[in-house]
């Protein structure tokens, strides 16, 4: 008989100890320790965050709050205004700490030693960890232009696949996928596999691009869609999520939240930005413009980009000789006072770094840096 460990972290299953951990984008106060800068000279422009901040009405009802944080959260008037605004049933919709949280939910419910799931290349982080934390196996598809390939990740399910992940758009790349090619897929997909349709950035498309992909829940029950108030809404900070599905899909994922996962703050705060249209339209046209604002500084700049429909874009650095500069510039940047992401490692990316789509003056502040540690400067 073997004998067992003295230390309890070895006893860990072989699945739990081999994930990486997920990396966040650097704060500026960690920037601001490391390199004693002012945390005020630094440009964050790594993590999507809306440069906005919040929306004044929900910092209004966060204020109004503060004297009940007491008490326990009380879901029901958030999860009745969301069912109101997108005429869904209240039972079709679960909220989450987050759409991460939910993601989370459905790798739980559906996944599990055994089990597989489908993901694209240069797909969202979260998506091989919910799968890797459950000892499920990752079908990773090459991605097709940077975004999803949807004709090969429907021949990449096998029989004991139960979820496929899509991001659209697509983090990190800024990809999009048309609603005509999402139909087709789902038409392809065994009724038995759960499709997540992760629309984190769907605020973010232009009127003639989006789509409702609510009417498509009644003819295809196996699928799941996520979003979140973090990105247009600028509630990052208060982590709240929602998914819609069927009755029953919600149900089991409703087994396995965590009581009361979205506090008090957040709920109310979410609740009261739904209702800001004016503040969602201001998010969306200071991203239309500062989104040109990058591209006509890359093009100066001689650097190609992935085209994308989200709040961020991926800018792609020339190597020299062979080498990949990714990393080095991202370095070079954070003493300059610059954070972007960089998308090596698990994103198989390393010629690109991720930036946020900032405030005007923030945007230039970093076109400036870059030119700067490219030898650039004119």
């Amino acid at each position: 008989m073997n004998a067992i460990p003295n230390d309890p972290c070895e006893l860990a299953p072989a699945h739990i100890r081999a994930i990486a951990p997920y990396q966040p984008g650097k704060p500026i106060t960690e920037l601001a320790r490391e390199l004693g800068l002012e945390p005020e000279s630094i440009v964050k422009l790594a993590s999507n965050e809306n440069p906005l901040g919040m929306s004044p009405k929900a910092r209004a009802a966060i204020e109004a709050a503060l004297p009940e944080l007491h008490r326990y959260p009380d879901n029901f008037e958030l999860t009745q205004a969301i069912a109101r605004r997108l005429d869904m049933p209240m039972e079709a919709i679960v909220l989450g700490n987050g759409s991460n949280d939910l993601l989370e939910m459905v790798a739980s419910v559906f996944l599990g030693q055994g089990r597989s799931a489908v993901y694209s290349q240069h797909a969202f982080a979260v998506y091989p960890l919910a799968t890797q934390a459950r000892g499920a196996r990752s079908i990773v598809v090459p991605a097709k232009d940077y975004g999803h390939d949807l004709d090969a990740m429907a021949r990449a399910i096998e029989a004991d696949t139960r979820v496929v992940f899509i991001a659209n758009p697509n983090n990190p790349t800024g990809t999009m996928l048309t609603a005509d090619e999402l139909q087709a897929f789902l038409r392809k997909v065994p009724p038995h596999v759960v499709v997540v349709l992760d629309e984190a950035y769907n605020e973010y498309l232009p009127d003639e691009l989006n789509y409702d992909s609510r009417a498509w829940l009644g003819r295809h029950p196996n699928l799941v869609i996520t979003r979140t108030f973090s990105k247009a809404y600028g509630l990052a900070g208060l982590r709240v999520g929602y998914a819609l599905c069927d009755k029953r899909v919600a149900d089991l994922l409703n087994r396995v939240r965590q009581p009361f996962n979205v506090n008090n703050l957040a709920l109310v705060a979410a609740r009261a930005a739904l209702d800001d249209a004016e503040f969602v339209r201001k998010t969306q046209a200071l991203n239309r413009e500062g989104m040109r604002q990058l591209e006509e500084g890359f093009r100066k700049l001689g650097l190609a980009w992935i085209p994308s429909y989200g709040n961020f874009v991926a800018v792609e650095l020339p190597r020299t000789d062979g080498a990949s500069q990714g990393a080095a510039v991202y370095q070079k940047l954070l003493r300059e006072g610059g954070i972007v992401r960089p998308v090596g490692g698990g994103y198989e990316m390393p010629d690109h770094l991720r930036v946020t789509v900032g405030l005007p003056e923030e945007n230039a502040r970093f076109l400036q840096a870059l030119a700067k540690v490219l030898g650039k400067e004119s």
